[in-house]
């Protein structure tokens, strides 16, 4: 499904994304070394197994990037102008390798765009819950994102 135009949106409009993920091993490694991070947490399995998580801890920009990612064929795939922003980003559960997450986008503010009268402003939380149904992450994301042309 392509994303919608501005005026497609509605505040309260609700998108269950149909793409789940499991994540591996091999994704939480790929992360932290593309992103230089070297938390041992997230590399070193005797670390983490001393942790108060007694595991490997999946890497939070893998959480935050997947979140973003699964949303964009419903929400701003052909659409979007530009991602603003990413505002109150929470984590409130760990994320650990073999965890399946799911996404959900609402729209929850909607505004003309003052200097681009060919766009407006929409704004999302996004969430994600795992397989026991916690949610893992929630974050607010602003686009800048084409109105119609009918």
């Amino acid at each position: 499904m392509p994303g919608r135009f501005f005026d497609e949106w509605q505040v309260g409009d609700c998108v269950a994304h149909a793409i789940t993920r499991t994540i591996t091993e091999t994704d939480n490694l790929l992360i932290s070394t593309l992103t230089h991070n070297p938390q041992p947490l997230h590399l070193d399995l005797e670390a983490a197994k001393a942790s108060e998580f007694g595991q490997i801890l999946v890497n939070s920009c893998l959480t935050f990037s997947l979140v973003v990612g699964v949303s964009v064929a419903d929400t701003t795939l052909g659409t979007l102008v530009a991602n603003l922003g990413f505002d109150e980003v929470r984590l409130p559960k760990p994320v650990f390798i073999g965890d399946t997450l799911r996404f959900a986008s609402e729209v929850v503010a909607l505004r003309e765009s003052k200097s681009r009268p060919d766009a407006g402003i929409v704004t999302w939380e996004h969430r994600a819950t795992n397989q026991r149904g916690e949610t893992v992450c929630t974050m607010k994301r602003s686009a800048l994102i084409q109105k119609s042309r009918v």
